[in-house]
C-alpha cells in the first residue's frame, strides 16, 4: 500500500503504555509508513526530559521489569531515538503543555509542538489511527 499512514494519540502516561506506543511506532515506520504520535494529558510524561522518573508499571506489573530485560527489549528513551530516527513526528500537545504550565524546554530534544488541527490534518489521511 503506497502512502501508508498511521496516526496515535498517546493520552495515557505508565511505562505500559509508552512500549505500546512506540512499539507500533517503530514497527509501522520499519514497514514505511509515515507515523505521527500526537502526546497529550498523562502522555507527556513518555517525552518528557525525567521520563525515566516519571514512567512507572503499574501496580502488579512489577515482573515486566525483567521480562523487558530478558527479552532485551530497548528502553524508552531507545525506543524514542529510534523513532525519531526513523522519521515518526513526535508532537506534544500545546494545549494541555499550556495548561500545565510546561514549556518546550520540559521536554526531549526534536519534539515539536503543536494543537490538535496539527494532528488532525495529518489524521484525516491516516489508513490507521490508534489512541493509547
Amino acid at each position: 500500500m503506497a502512502n501508508k499512514k498511521v496516526a496515535i494519540i498517546a493520552s495515557s502516561g505508565g511505562l505500559e503504555t509508552a512500549y505500546k506506543v512506540l512499539n507500533i511506532a517503530t514497527a509501522a515506520a520499519a514497514m514505511e509508513a509515515e507515523v505521527v504520535i500526537f502526546f497529550t494529558f498523562e502522555g507527556l510524561s513518555i517525552i518528557h526530559k525525567n521520563s525515566e522518573q516519571l514512567l512507572q508499571l503499574k501496580p502488579g506489573n512489577e515482573g515486566l521489569a525483567e521480562g523487558f530485560k530478558r527479552a532485551n527489549v530497548p528502553s524508552i528513551q531507545e525506543l524514542l531515538n529510534i523513532a525519531k530516527e526513523s522519521g515518526v513526528r513526535l508532537i506534544g500537545c500545546q494545549m494541555t503543555i499550556d495548561v500545565m504550565g510546561l514549556q518546550q524546554e520540559h521536554f526531549m530534544d526534536g519534539i515539536e509542538l503543536g494543537g490538535a488541527a496539527t494532528f488532525l490534518d495529518f489524521a484525516f489521511d491516516a489508513q490507521v489511527s490508534l489512541n493509547f
